[in-house]
């Protein structure tokens, strides 16, 4: 039985648990037609989301703190 943390397609349900953001995020982010767009595959009528995409995109999305 594969648990969430070595799942590869994550549901729409476990990307809240795991990543925190919420569904109705996803969705507008989904939506988005910029940059912030966030990786996903439909499957059928189906979202999901590869671990190793949104992990890459989180990578590239990163905001870099100004040191003082």
């Amino acid at each position: 039985m594969k648990t969430i943390l070595n799942k590869r397609w994550l549901t729409p349900s476990e990307l809240e648990a795991e990543y925190g953001f919420s569904k109705s995020t996803q969705a507008k982010m989904r939506m988005a037609s910029s940059s912030s767009n966030i990786p996903f595959s439909k499957i059928g009528k189906y979202v999901r989301y590869d671990r190793y995409a949104i992990d890459a995109w989180l990578e590239e999305h990163q905001v870099q703190g100004i040191a003082s």
